[in-house]
């Protein structure tokens, strides 16, 4: 699978999670409580750690590192969001990417250094959370029984996808004279 693909395939994975997650909170889940968002984002981000892991072959160790990620997220959320409101959320989103980075590099054996693994989720982080700010509407006005779960859908995937391509695609090492010039050639 290409880094391409796989980039799409964690968007769509990660997105269809997101919206069934949405739906459970609309349908089964009268009144919110921390537990239910822990365990929420606990399971989510499971999600994300087992996609990381199969494409790694690590499914299992990608699986436990993503609930891990995922419950350190939505508890960091529960602690910081009484201090500074609910605009938490997109700090935690940040660092829930560059949690995914350094995850992303181990399960993949990467030689990156641990400061390129932090950049390539810092860039997922600021890509991913400039697009999560741009859906963060799907929301209003709150009326759960009348969402349109289809939109839901596109607007995760449109979440997800810059984090995942910022993860998976690899950089060319070859100098841009060689790309440009057939044969590499000068």
């Amino acid at each position: 699978m290409t880094g391409i693909a796989a980039s799409i395939g964690g968007a769509l994975v990660m997105a269809a999670v997101s919206t069934f997650g949405d739906f459970v909170w609309a349908t089964w889940i009268a009144r919110h409580r921390m537990i239910f968002g822990l365990t929420h984002g606990m399971l989510l981000f499971l999600c994300m750690g087992l996609y990381l892991g199969a494409i790694a072959q690590r499914p299992a160790i990608g699986a436990l590192a993503g609930a891990l990620i995922g419950f350190i997220a939505a508890g960091s959320f529960y602690l910081l969001a009484p201090l500074a409101g609910y605009s938490v959320m997109f700090f935690v989103w940040i660092g829930l990417w560059a949690a995914f980075g350094a995850l992303h590099r181990w399960l993949q054996r990467e030689r990156l250094t641990l400061g390129s693994a932090f950049l390539r989720g810092m860039a997922a982080a600021l890509l991913s959370g400039a697009a999560f700010y741009a859906i963060s509407g799907i929301w209003r006005p709150f009326h759960p029984r009348g969402w349109d779960y289809a939109v839901h859908f596109a607007a995760w995937t449109i979440a997800f996808l810059p984090g995942f391509l910022a993860l998976i695609l690899k950089r060319s090492r070859a100098p841009f004279s060689e790309i440009a010039t057939p044969g590499g050639k000068k």
